[in-house]
């Protein structure tokens, strides 16, 4: 078996996050299959740098002495608002080397600065997929997912999404038993596919501005269950249907029906992977009603029925 080299872009403000779970890793898979991989980190001059938290990170060497790496991973942070350019022509001609290139978090930002991701399908952290959507046009970014991949290309949502994302090239490189063993050790989720949702629905709709709005939204995030039609709603808002569903969208960014689906979904989720009740008791706790109802939510927005998803996205029990 060939050893992946897999080299890691340091620079100022980098999230040490996006650094050290992708770094725990890759050499946890190394512990468990020797000469796997072998990982470098290196700063632009080979000095260290500090992350966005206060920590200083020593590289292992200079981005300029640095040799073409099987895997280049480019971590985000804060650092990506205030990069050298230095840095985004060293990725522009030494990226595309690279048999596999990855991003973490805001890590994407540097790849689009450096013309890397045009025509590519991305993610990253959802607080700032507008914003590279909107500054690179040629980018399609996808705000949903924690990771994705476009043939060589991989990029992940924010934070710790670096870790499933890893989890994910292991499995690939290396098989299941291997990116199992390292979910294991570190009491991560087994698995969690690229296509979960990056963030819960709270970050999916705005806080309405206005107080009756906001007891509603606080009203359905706490009675998944209840009658939360347009109309029952309405009148908790002291307000005619019609109006309360204009101005609720006005003030969410999204329709009430949209958000208790959201809200049920949530609701469903969570109890799948926190408790060992069943799909039928579940359903009927969250609104859905028949277990059918839920499992058609599921795979709608995960593509995975609710059975399969507990069992995938329940976190991975140490072994003892």
């Amino acid at each position: 078996m060939a050893q992946r080299t897999v080299l890691v872009v340091l620079f100022d403000g980098v999230q040490s996050l996006d650094v050290t779970g992708p770094l725990e890793v890759l050499t946890g898979a190394e512990r468990h299959t020797a000469g796997a991989y072998r990982v470098r980190t290196a700063s632009l001059d080979g000095a260290p740098v500090r992350t966005s938290s206060g920590l200083t990170v020593v590289p292992d060497e200079a981005l300029t002495r640095a040799c073409d790496p099987h895997t280049l991973l480019v971590p985000g942070g804060q650092g990506t608002r205030s990069y050298p350019p230095a840095l985004t022509d060293w990725l522009r001609e030494r990226a595309p080397r690279a048999e596999r290139l990855v991003s973490v978090c805001t890590g994407a930002i540097l790849l689009a600065a450096a013309g890397l991701l045009d025509g590519h399908r991305v993610t990253t952290h959802w607080a700032y997929c507008a914003t590279l959507a909107r500054d690179h046009p040629a980018v399609q970014v996808d705000p949903d997912p924690i990771y994705v991949r476009d043939g060589a290309l991989w990029t992940s949502a924010g934070v710790t999404s670096g870790i499933d994302l890893a989890l994910a090239l292991v499995e690939e490189d290396l098989g299941r038993d291997a990116a199992l063993a390292v979910a294991r050790h570190l009491v991560v989720f087994l698995r969690r596919p690229g296509n979960q949702a990056q963030f819960s629905v709270r970050p999916a709709a705005r806080t309405a501005r206005r107080e009756p709005l906001r007891e509603v939204q606080e009203w359905i995030t706490e009675h998944p269950a209840a009658d939360l039609s347009v109309e029952s709603l309405a009148v908790r808002a002291s307000l005619s249907p019609r109006h309360f569903a204009r101005a609720f969208l006005a003030d969410t960014g999204t329709t009430p029906g949209r958000y208790v689906d959201l809200v049920r979904l949530e609701h469903a989720r969570r109890r799948l992977e926190d408790t060992a009740d069943g799909v039928e008791e579940i359903s009927r706790a969250t609104g859905y009603g028949t277990p059918e109802a839920m499992r058609r939510a599921f795979v709608k927005a995960f593509g995975t029925a609710p059975a399969e998803y507990r069992r995938r996205f329940r976190p991975a029990v140490p072994p003892r």
